[in-house]
Parts: structure tokens; C-alpha cells; sequence
């Protein structure tokens, strides 16, 4: 029997604590939430247009519409029935196709209103930290590489490659990942591949061989080890 609202303060209390719901149960709910945070930050850096600006918050409210009306429809069909059923299947997909969809216009925002405020600052920021021979590729895969499994010896847990702290994988994946944006030159080479290893790190958790702070942390071994060689052993020769 569903429960009405007493007063207005009481429907905004109910509304937050659905928002709230998702940010405590809802994986995909959170990383929408932390991504539209550094895009807001991103939008404060270039002094976006107000037009920008605006389509920038259509897009972000929209994938945070979406995945709260996808939670609400699978609550609901767990809800009605525990056993598997074609239409409640349907429904599932259609809810989550419509976060896909989202999610695409998100992304061709992006693209649209960041790539050409990025992509003239991208060749500045390379040729700072570019001023190395190519071996410094293969010496920083290799560093973090050790970094991985000095890090797993002192934790004890997890194999070279198979779980533990931190991802092996994504180390790997964002040092590899980080190399090529800066030896590229491209900011759409740089973007694709950081993107890459975003799912490659992201497949680690998916089955569940790590958490995402373990992921997390593998990835920002792998970048900021990959810069520091990238930046300091230049300066040392």
C-alpha cells in the first residue's frame, strides 16, 4: 500500500532518500556521480559558454535520470517476482539500453564541447614531459611491473596477475596507456587509449578478481610511475 506525502518537505525527503539509495547500493550510480564531478570541474577550468555549460548538465542529468529509473525498475520487477520471466527481462533491457543511450549522447557531449578546448594544450603538455629516448617505455612497463609485485609480497595476497593489492592489470593497462598518450601526439590517441585500459581495469572488477580500489590503485601506480620516469630520468642524464 503505497504512503502519501503529508507536506512538501516530506516528498522532497522521500526524493533524496532515492537518490541516496543509489548512491549507497548502486556501483554505476556512484561512478556517474564522480565523473559528472570532474566534468563540472573541467567545465569551471575552460570557462564554458553558458550554451556549453547547459548541454553539459542536459547530459549529465540525463545518464543520472536513467540509471535512477533503471534501479527503480529492476527493484520493482524483484519486487513482483524471483523467477525468471521473458517480460521482465525485456523491461530489464529496455531500462538499461535506455542508460546506454544516455550514456552515447553523454560521451558525444563531451567530445563536442572538451576536445577542442583539450586537444590545442595537449601538444604543450607532451613536449614538456617528452624529452626522452624510447627505451623509457619498456624501463617504466618494467618498473611498474616490479612495483606490482613488491606490493603483493608485502600484502600477501593475490598472485603476480590474479587479484590482490594492487591490479596488476590495470598498472599495466594505464602505464601502457599513459606511454602512448604521451609518444602519440593526439589527444584522440591518448583518450582512446586511457579508455582501453579504463575497461580493462573495469573487467577486473566485473569478475570480480578485484575490488575497485584495487583497480583504482593499479591504475594510478601505473600513470603517475610511468610519469615520473617519463619526467625524471631525463633531467638525470
Amino acid at each position: 500500500m503505497a504512503i502519501k506525502n503529508r507536506n512538501l518537505l516530506e516528498s522532497f525527503n522521500r526524493a533524496a532518500s532515492g537518490v541516496i539509495y543509489c548512491l549507497r547500493t548502486q556501483r554505476n550510480f556512484r561512478i556517474h556521480v564522480f565523473t559528472a564531478a570532474v566534468v563540472l570541474l573541467l567545465s569551471f577550468w575552460f570557462h564554458l559558454s553558458k550554451g556549453e555549460f547547459l548541454l553539459v548538465l542536459t547530459a549529465i542529468f540525463l545518464v543520472l535520470i536513467t540509471e535512477m529509473l533503471n534501479t527503480a525498475v529492476e527493484v520493482t520487477i524483484d519486487l513482483i517476482t524471483d523467477r525468471y520471466h521473458p517480460l521482465a527481462a525485456i523491461a530489464k533491457n529496455l531500462a538499461a539500453g535506455a542508460v546506454i543511450l544516455a550514456a552515447v549522447f553523454a560521451v558525444i557531449t563531451g567530445y563536442l564541447v572538451f576536445f577542442p578546448k583539450i586537444d590545442p594544450l595537449i601538444p604543450k603538455v607532451i613536449f614538456t614531459l617528452l624529452d626522452s629516448p624510447v627505451y623509457l617505455s619498456l624501463f617504466a612497463l618494467a618498473l611498474v611491473f616490479l612495483a606490482v609485485l613488491f606490493l603483493k609480497t608485502r600484502t600477501g595476497k593475490g598472485l603476480p596477475f590474479s587479484g590482490g593489492m594492487p591490479s596488476g592489470h590495470a598498472a599495466l593497462g594505464f602505464a601502457a596507456a599513459t606511454i602512448i598518450a604521451l609518444l602519440s601526439g593526439s589527444g584522440l590517441v591518448a583518450g582512446l587509449a586511457l579508455f582501453l585500459a579504463f575497461l580493462l581495469a573495469e573487467s577486473r572488477v566485473e569478475t570480480k578478481i578485484h575490488t575497485p580500489v584495487e583497480a583504482l590503485l593499479g591504475g594510478l601506480l601505473g600513470i603517475f610511475l610511468t610519469l615520473l620516469i617519463f619526467q625524471l630520468l631525463p633531467r638525470l642524464r
